[in-house]
């Protein structure tokens, strides 16, 4: 969509700021991670009903770019037209073709996800995550931050994360085990550290939205910081490792909250060892790409308790699939 003649804008901005809501907003965080990794470029991200409501400081030095899996997400589309009225680029990742933010942005990129009919968003995060990956890699390699071989070598390993997400889906009798345990729970913990920290907040987000427990996503590190008081016996905690990155911490941090009775669940590569609580396995893969096959495991942990629980999987009380009002 015409994103190749805005890479200069990109690499040379003061900053990119992400504007987006709810599953987009988490997708942005994540690329945050991505993008400042791979290509040193500073991001920040932005809700976007709030993004408009204070006084941010956006100006022609600055690439807005626009997450939303409709292009029709009121917010989002309201913080993109002040960005532009203060001369940012404003550019967009949305699936549908034609929508509102795809006609206001100056350039952007579709997900191709194909239409979304249930009320909670997945297919469309997980297009978001792999277009961010995408964007994230190429910045990387204009900027010359992410090496030649390092790039190739992450570009094929992300042209084979269907074949991974396919091994999650053929084998999920562990994760409808696991869920059948939670169902009778009203609280859950998500926590992960890194990149995997968002993971926390949209496995967090999925569970509330179809299953109607309350879900709370932290960094795993923070839980001392408060929450650690709300943890007692039989308190369900999941934790989302982040591969080789920091795992001798967030193994301290399991001992931390499983010493207080919680218990625990632990999404993770195959080489992950902790002999404290349950380990959903996915597919070893590069770092960066973890969030996309953990997600897929999250997702379906909630569509599991949510089937147990009897709530109404694709309709979710209270929420609509676009939210084209204020």
């Amino acid at each position: 969509g015409g994103i190749k003649d805005y890479e200069k804008r990109l690499v040379h901005a003061r900053k990119i700021i992400f504007v987006a809501c709810g599953t987009s907003w988490h997708a942005a965080l994540t690329g945050k991670y991505f993008i400042e990794e791979l290509s040193g470029i500073p991001v920040e991200v932005e809700y976007a009903s709030e993004f408009r409501y204070r006084s941010p400081v956006v100006d022609d030095r600055d690439v807005v770019i626009g997450i939303s899996q409709s292009g029709e997400t009121a917010d989002t589309l309201g913080a993109l037209e002040y960005a532009k009225e203060k001369g940012a680029t404003i550019l967009g990742i949305c699936n549908v073709v034609g929508s509102s933010l795809a006609r206001l942005t100056d350039a952007g990129v579709y997900t191709h996800a194909g239409p979304e009919i249930s009320v909670a968003s997945t297919k469309a995060f997980t297009t978001q995550l792999s277009v961010l990956l995408l964007l994230a890699a190429r910045l990387g390699e204009l900027t010359g931050i992410t090496k030649t071989e390092e790039r190739k070598q992450f570009l094929s390993e992300l042209v084979s994360l269907p074949d991974s997400i396919g091994s999650i889906l053929e084998k999920t009798e562990h994760i409808q085990e696991i869920a059948k345990a939670l169902a009778k729970k009203e609280d859950v913990f998500f926590l992960g550290r890194n990149v995997c920290f968002p993971v926390a907040l949209e496995g967090a987000l999925k569970m509330k939205e179809i299953s109607y427990i309350h879900a709370e996503g932290y960094p795993s590190g923070e839980m001392k910081h408060g929450p650690l008081a709300l943890i007692e016996s039989g308190t369900p905690a999941v934790f989302v490792s982040s591969g080789e990155r920091q795992k001798e911490k967030l193994l301290s941090n399991i001992e931390e909250v499983s010493a207080r009775g919680a218990e625990i669940v632990v999404v993770a590569g195959k080489n992950f060892n902790s002999s404290i609580g349950t380990t959903l396995s996915i597919p070893e893969t590069h770092d960066l790409l973890v969030p996309v096959t953990a997600t897929i495991v999250l997702q379906l942990l909630s569509y599991y308790v949510a089937v147990e629980r009897g709530t109404d999987v694709d309709m979710p009380r209270n929420l609509a699939k676009s939210v084209t009002v204020e």
